[in-house]
């Protein structure tokens, strides 16, 4: 659902999905959205950590994760409904999976694992066909209105297994939701970058559609930053050099990923993976494309005006992560969601600290111009933070940008 205030810009109110240790059940009807998209009170992150045997997260500590949310919304429907669905060449009958007791009740894992019905593969990419035998499903750590994201072992191997609903009785947005899946199957078959979470397999039932990713037990940059504050300087020109380096891999595959923002960058042992392609969406050239997700605060003016936007998009919001680096502080942290839109279309950035390095400051003001032709490509991006990291590895040691007097001043709407 989206909105459009007086200031002409857009206002979107829906998020897909929020960490079930902040729910007060497991029902998803129960659900309800926040000013900044959020299912839970305006936080997107659903990262968190603990392997599916465990109890934390009825203890409600985070958990983490290697698949973000799609921009579809979910809805359980009742357990003895059915429906088909199309032929896919590769079709196999298989064993029922295990399931850990917290998941056996759970409709979505039920009409993933209903031996009643083959597990489909998709044309042309049956090779990722996921064989459930080999799939040991365990609690959801995230969910939304059309399905839920569930922590796994796939053939040994840690996994986020994300199941959509099929709806029933809206073919629209069946036939919608059925097209998502196959883009984003076919999209994360072809994308192989260690900056990149990999992608595992796939398969759908008449009821579901089910993604598989690898499982990053790290958790997101966000969570990083919050507990540590900015990484030292070294560290956080590499870490800005990993992602750069993964979304100039989307961008060579003419992928817009739309939602860039710490909370999508999980940490693996040895470096940041790029997460959450659910809202990820193809670059067409003759095509005008409406904002359809993303988070303020990162978001790039002309997606809030709802103006037609290209993969400078992302570059906008790679901008505002480096400054996350730089400053270990969430971007307007003193302004709402809404405010933050108000500012960032009228011309306001976060404000660099002043013993910043010119050359990020630089690079950050490139990023994040008004003008999107003015940002520089992710190409030119990896090319300005290793002259960065060359410069600053011989002249600078390792500081953090902390307890800045002017990051306690963020923009005001006065």
């Amino acid at each position: 659902m989206a909105n459009h205030n007086n200031k002409g810009f857009h206002i979107m109110t829906e998020h897909d999905y929020c960490r079930i240790s902040e729910l007060s059940d497991m029902s998803v009807d129960s659900q309800r959205t926040g000013i900044e998209g959020s299912l839970c009170n305006g936080n997107s992150s659903f990262v968190g950590g603990s392997c599916y045997g465990d109890t934390s997260m009825q203890n409600g500590s985070s958990m983490h994760s290697s698949m973000g949310s799609t921009d579809s919304r979910m809805m359980l429907m009742p357990h003895d409904q059915r429906t088909k669905t199309r032929t896919f060449p590769g079709h196999s009958v298989v064993r029922r999976s295990r399931v850990t007791q917290s998941a056996s009740d759970d409709a979505l894992v039920n009409a993933l694992l209903d031996e009643q019905y083959p597990t489909g593969g998709l044309e042309g990419y049956n090779e990722w066909t996921i064989d459930l035998s080999k799939l040991t499903m365990g609690p959801a750590f995230a969910q939304g209105a059309f399905g839920r994201i569930y922590k796994a072992c796939y053939k040994g191997e840690d996994v986020a297994v994300k199941i959509l609903e099929r709806p029933l009785n809206d073919l629209d947005r069946a036939q919608s939701l059925e097209q998502q899946f196959v883009q984003e199957v076919v999209m994360l078959a072809n994308l192989r970058h260690e900056n990149v979470v990999r992608f595992v397999g796939a398969c759908q039932k008449p009821r579901v559609w089910c993604i598989v990713t690898e499982y990053v037990k790290g958790g997101s940059l966000r969570l990083s930053l919050a507990k540590r504050r900015a990484p030292p300087l070294r560290l956080a020109l590499r870490h800005a050099l990993d992602i750069a380096k993964g979304m100039e891999h989307l961008h060579d595959y003419e992928v817009i990923h739309r939602d860039l923002k710490s909370d999508n960058l999980l940490m693996a042992d040895r470096c940041i993976k790029i997460a959450d392609f659910g809202v990820a969406r193809i670059e067409v050239q003759s095509e005008d494309m409406t904002p359809e997700t993303g988070t303020y605060r990162w978001m790039a003016p002309e997606m809030m005006q709802n103006r037609s936007y290209t993969h400078k998009v992302d570059v906008y919001s790679f901008g505002i992560v480096l400054w996350e680096l730089v400053t270990g502080n969430i971007p307007f942290q003193k302004m709402t969601a809404v405010q933050a839109a108000s500012a960032v279309v009228r011309g306001a950035r976060p404000i660099i600290p002043t013993n910043c390095p010119d050359s990020l400051t630089k690079i950050m003001t490139c990023c994040w111009d008004a003008n999107p032709d003015v940002r520089p490509s992710f190409s030119d991006v990896v090319r300005l933070l290793e002259d960065a990291q060359m410069a600053i590895t011989k002249s600078v040691g390792t500081p953090r940008f902390r307890g800045c007097g002017c990051l306690r001043g963020s923009p005001t709407l006065d």
